[in-house]
């Protein structure tokens, strides 16, 4: 019998004029870039949440915590492969990740297909079980205002 389990991530983060934009594992040309302990790609740092927590592993922060200067900077891919490298050694499988971004600008339809590529290679499935939408929040809140990003995914596990 196929063991299914499903996890949900949410993260945030505050946005800054003169930083590197790092979203899906790629870097998006922008004004803005994400503030973080890593680099704050808030897409990747959702995934990792919703893989870890269908395998109910806790979250990335305790993983990774912001408070160990060896994640200072680091490549939030790295962490990914990590996560994947948990569930897969807890004898789980990805079956697919759904996402979905909130920001404001910049607009994101040009990249998904490179942030879709890079994601399914770091995390070993196919690029279609990886699926990125993105949406506005019709210039209302902080992401309205330019202020930060947040970033949702559901996973799907299975073991056989």
């Amino acid at each position: 019998m196929i063991k299914i389990r499903v996890g949900q991530g949410y993260d945030v983060h505050q946005l800054q004029e003169g930083r590197d934009f790092w979203l899906g594992g790629i870097k998006i040309p922008h004004t803005h870039g994400a503030v973080g302990h890593s680099d704050a790609d808030v897409l990747i740092h959702a995934i990792c949440d919703s893989l870890l927590g269908a395998a109910n592993m806790r979250d990335i922060g305790y993983h990774y915590s912001d408070q160990d200067a060896k994640f200072k900077g680091i490549d939030s891919k790295i962490l990914l492969k990590d996560v994947v490298s948990k569930i897969t050694e807890a004898g789980y499988k990805i079956g697919n990740v759904d996402t979905t971004l909130l920001l404001q600008a910049p607009k994101i339809a040009p990249y998904i297909d490179e942030m879709k590529s890079c994601l399914a290679g770091v995390m070993g499935i196919g690029v279609e079980d990886v699926s990125i939408k993105a949406t506005t929040t019709e210039k209302m809140g902080f992401v309205g205002r330019k202020e930060g990003v947040v970033a949702e995914a559901v996973a799907l596990i299975y073991k056989d």
